[in-house]
């Protein structure tokens, strides 16, 4: 192990970091959106939008992810949309990771008792008092688990999209690795910057599931 070649190429790693980052915290951002928004809409109770959200879930659960990334890249063009290999990147992400959470958000939502609702009504909360005030920070609380999970993934899963060619961590890797033969330290380097990266937010995650565990009385 050759840990001035692996100081050497710190500058190159740190670029291919910063690109992991942005396109993953933009994945993370949008999915958790779609996910609140899928969550919803797959309990409204209005049947077309059941169907529709559940066969999204199914359909991208049931697909390789590295074959997402591909249709998204290669494919859309031909259907008349092309996108930059960052926002192709930042795509295929959201695509993935708003499957999951939209599972995540709807086990939060359905963890919520009758009992909620029935208390809101009788002490007279408007019906966006109560999903704002009640229903989102119990939801949350109950969805944080698995949401942290899929989040963590997200992160892990950018490394795929060495395959359309956006200069991330792994494609640095690779690429140094093509010039210089040291595969060793570029691996082992990029395994503990993704270690470093998946315990920060699973760090981050156990501070806001404490936060949320908190009873309300006592903040």
């Amino acid at each position: 192990m050759d840990f001035t070649y692996i100081i050497d190429a710190l500058p190159d790693l740190m670029k291919g970091l910063k690109m992991t980052l942005m396109v993953s915290g933009l994945g993370i951002l949008l999915s958790c959106i779609i996910g609140a928004i899928g969550a919803a809409l797959r309990m409204s109770g209005f049947k077309p939008a059941e169907y529709l959200v559940t066969s999204y879930v199914e359909f991208i659960r049931g697909t390789p992810y590295l074959v997402q990334i591909f249709f998204i890249f290669y494919g859309l063009p031909s259907l008349g949309l092309r996108l930059s290999v960052f926002w192709s990147g930042v795509a295929a992400l959201t695509v993935w990771a708003s499957a999951f959470q939209i599972e995540n958000f709807r086990a939060g939502l359905a963890a919520i008792g009758h009992g909620v609702h029935d208390a809101s009504a009788s002490l007279g909360l408007k019906r966006w008092h109560h999903a704002l005030l009640v229903v989102l920070p119990l939801a949350a609380r109950a969805a944080l688990p698995s949401s942290m999970n899929t989040i963590v993934a997200t992160v892990k899963n950018s490394a795929y999209l060495q395959a359309i060619g956006l200069v991330e961590l792994t494609f640095v890797a690779v690429d140094r690795i093509a010039y210089d033969f040291r595969a060793i330290e570029m691996f082992f380097s990029i395994c503990v910057i993704y270690l470093l990266c998946v315990f920060t937010l699973s760090g981050l995650g156990h501070v806001l599931e404490r936060r949320l565990n908190r009873p309300f009385a006592g903040r």
